[in-house]
């Protein structure tokens, strides 16, 4: 299937979860990560269950706290 992963297609095998696509994307800080899928965010607890598809697209968000 081919997904897009962070604006880039990319190929992957089906029934590909959005763990897994963490995993393989080697992502910087999986426990902080918030994974949209087609603009819809995926809930922590859900993430070792939902099957991404093909044409399917995520992104990887980071949110950061900081001040002055």
């Amino acid at each position: 299937m081919i997904i897009t992963v962070a604006g880039k297609k990319k190929e992957y095998a089906e029934g590909l979860t959005v763990k897994q696509l963490i995993e393989a994307e080697d992502v910087e800080n999986p426990l902080y990560v918030t994974v949209t899928l087609n603009d819809e965010f995926v809930q922590s607890a859900d993430l070792e269950t939902t099957v991404i598809h093909d044409g399917d697209e995520i992104e990887f968000l980071y949110f950061m706290g900081g001040g002055c």
